[in-house]
């Protein structure tokens, strides 16, 4: 295996019984981080290897979903750093606009005030009070879990240094024409009063009403439908397709627009579905997207009818009224004139609410901050295109490619108080005049800066390099840019990872700011549903960390994560995942305390049995094969894998099988000690970017050395032998059937049978004794009579069963379960031979009923065969 280099301090206390997991976690990440080991040093000569922490909320705490995240950028950190890379694992926060204002308008709220009570400034303040006080509780959290990130690089997407990254990138944009200033349809937010994201929108389905509305009169007559009758007030066209026969007449002329008097034109439009409802639309240029585009290519005036509050700003009656309540009233007033043609309601349709408040959205016409994306876009789609970023898994960059290769503009203005403002300046003639970090802003009589902020997103695309000093040439942006992969999930490729692309590839001349993105799924409960408070099924991770350990949390994480793919996770497994930690202390106590030890080399090939050949070669054939799983991200794969070498392979067969040797003690007994030190130091170095605290703990117990953390990552020494591993495969097969044979005839694990070995001739020969001892079997001793007899792997095991069981009362209870299994055949066999059955059923009920036909054929056979082992009576 490796050499490791680590100092051997004193020996170390022995294990305690039991392991405790609150007793050590605390105390092992505390040393971590006071030895510095998670620091990054841009000066080492080591190859880099850098991810990115996906920056929290500053408002937020560990939920599972971060949780699970963490687990596996750890994972890949911690595995890293023991090959030998200088690793960094970049820790830090978004300020969270949106979310943190209204945490803090809520608290004001609570003193009788709102934030204009303050004022911009005073709020503000109040705003970087709060996060001292109350923000960034998650960072304590992260410890808990283990997550081994160079706590003295943070960074805050406020802080200075970001800042001025912000400031230079706007500049620049908006020097290369790649920033503008308009009016668009944007996602407003009445409650929260601005503008907001599309991962800001949240959709669901709710109940609404589709009123048919008829426009005009006569031959110039129109029905159109709608589920937002209010936005009628603003209406300033109708459109239909252009050939569509039905309207051709009136393509070009004005029809009467119900209750406003006006008169309002009919347009020809391509949008336009004819197939669906009337073929024709309403057309709201200052209330829907769809509608401005259609404006703008016809030249239609843009009427808005609401105000920032969605009240109805439009004159007449419906003036004052909120959306919702005016929506009533006008269908009423419809309804009152005979225009209703038809209602439906309740209508269920797809509606967007704001994420933050849950208001319902309000499609508005606002002058706002843009970001041509269209240039931007094509480079990020062709850096993934020309391989320079690989997105694992590879099914997922079709959906990258619809996203980028169909980008609309991006609006990037925001109407709040807290996060970036604008760096925009207007004077008292019309001037704009955007300023750079290095500028100074002009002054004077009605100058002014634009009250906007920048969505956060604008300062999380900048993440990976600002972070490093960036627009600075800095040591750490030269050693750690580009990151080697990005960690996130699937749910923000659109949104985050493509912002990074874009800036990363725009702000460091055409690198990209990643290798790889790796994606993965989101965190449901054990039934695939989604976690949601108001199904009742959030975790906090926190709690099963007290209750089970960091470690298994992590393992269970771990064990779920298939690239791209949800993963469910339930309180059961993470207890299955303790069990594994238990199991792992206590394997490695009873391991200490017979003679385990890395002291020396490992004894020749000749001086080993097959049993430690065998395992030395499971080893290295485990540690190629969680090489491989690593390369290609698949966590779930690399656990299953380890949990099985760990707990099949070396606790439940090497441990077991040489426990008579370590009983016997002699040379034999002092060989196997030091190969089971061997495995014990790879198998828990392998484990340790999983489970990082249990493992550190043992480790350092075994070497003596200072920490597994800086321990180097196990190589796959080439040592294989084929012979030994067939030969315990065979052993392992005679134990097996015969421990199903003593299970079926009733008899109690730990009860012992006379018995007589035939392996004659056999590669078995020499593991007789640990073939009794692992099958409780005991000499035959005098009077010995076989009333079964096994032929398995070669050789026989004969057993005298005489006296271990009541064989009549055996043969009672078999008898009835016989005839149950034959009953359950007769019933599926009569409901698959009935053709009026299988025409009506369900496929889902008829597979059930060949299922349950399979498995009363396979009790019917099992039962036989353990009637036929039975002595007779």
């Amino acid at each position: 295996m490796t050499e490791n280099t680590q100092q051997q301090p004193a020996a170390n206390p022995e294990l305690p019984t039991q392991y405790a997991p609150a007793e050590v976690e605390g105390k092992l990440y505390e040393r971590w981080v006071e030895r510095g080991y998670f620091e990054a040093d841009e000066n080492s000569e080591k190859p880099p290897y850098t991810i990115v922490i996906p920056p929290p909320n500053v408002t937020g705490s560990l939920h599972l979903g971060h949780a699970f995240e963490h687990t596996l950028i750890d994972i890949l950190t911690r595995r890293k750093r023991m090959q030998g890379y200088e690793t960094l694992w970049q820790p830090g926060m978004d300020h969270a606009g949106i979310a943190t204002q209204n945490v803090v308008e809520r608290e004001l709220a609570k003193e009788g005030k709102s934030r204009h009570d303050l004022g911009r400034e005073a709020f503000v303040e109040r705003v970087w009070q709060w996060k001292a006080e109350s923000g960034g509780q998650i960072s304590g959290q992260m410890r808990r879990l283990g997550d081994g990130v160079a706590w003295s690089r943070e960074r805050f997407t406020m802080d200075e240094g970001l800042s001025q990254a912000v400031q230079t990138i706007f500049k620049k944009l908006y020097d290369d024409e790649l920033i503008y200033r308009a009016e668009r349809i944007i996602n407003w937010c009445p409650r929260c009063l601005t503008a907001i994201s599309d991962i800001e929108v949240e959709y669901q389905d709710d109940d609404g009403e589709l009123v048919s509305i008829r426009y005009g009169s006569g031959d110039a007559e129109i029905v159109v439908a709608t589920t937002r009758a209010e936005t009628m007030l603003g209406d300033t066209a109708v459109a239909v397709h252009p050939d569509d026969e039905r309207y051709k007449h009136l393509v070009g002329t004005e029809i009467e627009l119900p209750l406003t008097g006006r008169r309002i034109p009919v347009v020809a439009d391509t949008h336009v579905d004819p197939e669906f409802g009337t073929g024709a639309v309403k057309v709201t240029p200052a209330h829907d997207p769809n509608d401005f585009e259609i404006g703008q290519r016809h030249g239609l005036p843009n009427l808005a009818v609401m105000d920032e509050r969605a009240v109805i700003t439009a004159h007449g009656p419906f003036q004052g009224l909120d959306r919702l309540e005016a929506r009533s009233a006008i269908v009423a007033a419809l309804r009152a004139e005979g225009r209703i043609v038809a209602e439906k309601r309740p209508y269920v349709h797809s509606v967007g609410h704001c994420s933050r408040c849950k208001t319902t959205i309000e499609p508005r016409l606002s002058m706002q901050w843009w970001v041509k994306v269209a240039p931007l876009a094509k480079a990020a789609g062709d850096a993934v295109r020309d391989g320079k970023v690989k997105i694992h898994p590879q099914e997922m960059e079709k959906r990258y490619f619809d996203w980028v290769d169909n980008l609309h503009d991006w609006c990037i203005s925001r109407q709040l108080w807290w996060g970036h403002r604008i760096p925009v300046w207007y004077g008292p003639n019309g001037e704009v005049v955007c300023v750079g970090p290095d500028e100074q802003p002009p002054s004077g009589e009605g100058w002014h800066q634009d009250t906007d902020v920048l969505d956060t997103w604008f300062s999380s695309g900048l993440w990976p390099f600002s972070t490093l000093g960036w627009p600075e040439q800095t040591d750490s942006l030269a050693k750690f840019y580009p990151n080697s992969v990005l960690v996130t999930g699937y749910d923000i490729l659109f949104f985050w990872v493509a912002r990074m692309m874009m800036f990363g590839l725009y702000a460091m001349d055409g690198t990209p700011p990643f290798h790889t993105i790796a994606l993965h799924g989101m965190v449901r409960d054990q039934n695939g549903k989604k976690m949601s408070k108001s199904f009742g099924n959030v975790v906090n991770p926190l709690d099963w960390m007290d209750e089970y350990g960091s470690d298994a949390v992590r393992f269970t994480l771990a064990g779920g994560a298939n690239p791209g793919v949800d993963v469910p996770i339930g309180e059961d497994w993470v207890k299955a995942s303790r069990n594994f930690a238990n199991k792992i202390w206590n394997a490695t106590r009873f391991a200490l305390m017979n003679g385990a030890t890395i002291e020396g080399e490992l004894p020749p090939v000749e001086q080993l049995s097959a049993t430690d050949r065998w395992i030395l070669s499971r080893l290295n054939k485990t540690v190629a094969q969680v090489d491989a799983l690593y390369e290609d991200y698949q966590f779930a794969k690399l656990s299953d894998a380890l949990y099985h070498f760990a707990w099949d392979e070396v606790f439940d067969w090497y441990v077991e099988l040489s426990k008579t040797t370590f009983f016997a003690g002699g040379e034999q007994a002092k060989v196997s000690g030091r190969v089971l030190g061997e495995v014990l130091d790879v198998m828990l170095r392998l484990l340790h970017p999983i489970v990082p605290f249990v493992t550190d703990a043992l480790w350092t117990t075994l070497t003596g050395r200072e920490s597994v953390v800086i321990a180097e990552w196990p190589a796959d020494s080439g040592f294989r032998d084929d012979t030994a591993e067939a030969e315990i495969e065979n052993l392992q097969q005679v134990v097996t059937e015969v421990r199903r044979f003593r299970a079926d005839q009733g008899l109690q694990p730990g009860q012992k049978v006379p018995a007589r070995l035939d392996l004659a001739g056999t590669a078995l020969a020499p593991h007789e004794a640990a073939i009794r001892q692992l099958l409780r079997l005991q000499p035959e001793g005098e009077g010995f009579s076989a009333t079964a007899s096994l032929p398995v792997g070669g050789a026989t095991v004969s057993l005298d069963l005489s006296g271990t069981i009541d064989v009549a009362a055996e043969r009672k209870r078999l008898a009835k379960d016989l005839a149950a299994a034959e009953k359950e055949k007769a019933q599926a066999n009569g409901k698959l031979g009935n053709e009026a059955f299988l025409a009506k059923a369900p496929d889902n009920v008829v597979d059930k009923i060949r299922t349950r036909l399979a498995k009363a054929d396979e009790d019917i056979a099992r039962i036989k065969a353990q009637l036929d082992r039975l002595p007779q009576a």
